[in-house]
């Protein structure tokens, strides 16, 4: 089985053996440039093979992976590492080079080793993501190594991945999806394909040429399929199933793919707080719902009004607790608002009835999904309030489609503003899928004595303008 590949990456192919010495090899490099165990190494990297490498390389030192979305913005990078304060860095994106001294992933090659390092203690970090929370500034997740192992035996047991299995990845590994996938993957056996980018047609054609038997897919990948006007053309008679994750299910959607190409769904719910919760049975799944509690996860509902557990068929809270659930936030003192009792609260709101099947109606946390990202409306907000003729402002999110949510900023000016010129500023310092599709200015921004905006009543208000 050594000699077997385990991850390909356009015409290369990696053994587990070898991506094991290279991880060794790496990691003696960062020791000898001083990173040691319990210290954070920040990771800015594209998708390739060097980045899991890496990933490997850091935990053989017994150090955690600081996870840099390659898409950061300056101020979001800084951000980043204010929260994280990681003492060394290692990647290929100039911007992280930049901030601090990194170790370039093309500047020196990675040399094989076959040196021996010590087991890792299961109860130290291994990975910290950033998430947006519940509220305010994108926060850093902390797993350890035995929380991401829990997500890793739960999401292969929930995917049914064997050694037989061969998937692709083009999700972005900075995002904890993408690590997820891989790291199943090469702890089940199961055959790899990383992409550098996304790319449709690539997607479609390395299902048939490489025989790919579990495809992942979030809803933009999942409409575009839906809408290939040669999806007939390939073959994808190897697919077990799709995944669809992050967003929800749009059924249409989904039903037209499984028309044109004979290939079903399951449906999976998860965060970076807690990356499986729910998933559909690969045999019997439904689009109705994000599944049932995921293996080794347990699922209550908590009534919004009272906060005690709701039953069968009520509404409320979801709640969620399991070994895969992380050991909280950095900043640490936001990690308690996360907790009801030892249960994660995971802020959205819906049922689950008497079969155990989860849906779920609505959102509790203010954070807007767009493209299975998280966008914290405090963050955009932090930019548009550095523009000198904005008085006040808020960002919510509206229903956008298969891009689950689009960005919207409602802003009260001191006197005149271009709109679009608001929207470059976001685009300026903030990922582009931070960026508001639409800016409406207003009189003043509705908020309640406390001074929380009411960004409910903002949507209502989107809604019967968009609806007149």
């Amino acid at each position: 089985m050594s000699g077997r590949a385990a991850l390909a990456f356009e015409e290369r192919e990696y053994t587990a053996a070898r991506l094991d010495a290279l991880a060794a090899g790496l990691a003696g490099t960062l020791a000898r440039r001083g990173v040691r165990a319990g210290d954070r190494v920040a990771l800015m990297a594209s998708n390739r093979p060097e980045f899991v490498v890496a990933v490997r390389a850091v935990w053989r030192l017994g150090a955690a992976v600081v996870l840099f979305s390659p898409s950061w913005k300056r101020g979001e990078a800084e951000h980043a590492l204010k929260v994280t304060e990681p003492s060394h860095a290692v990647g290929d994106h100039p911007l992280l080079a930049g901030l601090m001294p990194m170790l370039h992933l093309d500047e020196e090659p990675v040399r094989p080793s076959n040196a021996a390092f010590p087991e890792l203690a299961p109860d130290t970090d291994a990975l910290l993501v950033f998430s947006s929370g519940t509220t305010g500034l994108p926060k850093a997740v902390r797993h350890t190594h035995a929380s991401f192992g829990a997500a890793v035996r739960n999401w292969r047991a929930t995917l049914e991945l064997t050694a037989r299995d061969r998937i692709q990845i083009a999700t972005p590994p900075s995002h904890i999806l993408g690590l997820l996938n891989i790291e199943t993957a090469l702890q089940t056996g199961a055959w790899m394909r990383l992409h550098r980018r996304y790319d449709l047609d690539l997607l479609l054609w390395t299902i048939e040429s490489d025989r790919i038997t579990v495809e992942m897919a979030v809803a933009p990948i999942a409409l575009a399929i839906a809408s290939h006007p040669e999806l007939e053309s390939f073959d994808l008679s190897s697919l077990r199933y799709i995944m669809w994750g992050a967003t929800p299910v749009t059924p249409e959607i989904a039903e037209t793919v499984t028309r044109r190409t004979g290939v079903g769904w399951v449906p999976a719910y998860g965060a970076s707080e807690l990356p499986v919760i729910a998933c559909n049975p690969v045999s019997g799944a439904r689009l109705d719902s994000v599944g049932r509690a995921a293996p080794g996860v347990e699922l209550r509902v908590v009534s919004l009004e009272t906060g005690e557990p709701a039953g069968p068929g009520e509404t409320g809270e979801i709640q969620a607790r399991s070994d895969s659930l992380m050991a909280g936030y950095l900043p640490a003192e936001a990690t308690a608002a996360a907790f009801d009792g030892g249960w994660y609260r995971t802020g959205d709101v819906g049922h689950i009835d008497e079969g155990g099947w989860v849906r779920l109606t609505d959102r509790a946390k203010e954070m807007i999904k767009v493209r299975g990202f998280q966008v914290a409306p405090a963050e955009v907000e932090a930019v548009l309030h550095g523009h000198p003729a904005v008085a006040d402002c808020a960002v919510y999110g509206v229903p956008d489609g298969a891009n689950g949510e689009a960005v919207v900023a409602a802003v009260a000016a001191d006197g005149p503003v271009d709109p679009g010129e608001l929207i470059a500023l976001v685009g300026d310092r903030l990922a582009s899928y931070k960026r508001p599709s639409e800016v409406v200015l207003v009189e003043e921004i509705p908020r309640l004595p406390s001074g929380k905006v009411l960004r409910r009543l903002l949507k209502e208000r989107h809604g019967s303008t968009a609806g007149g």
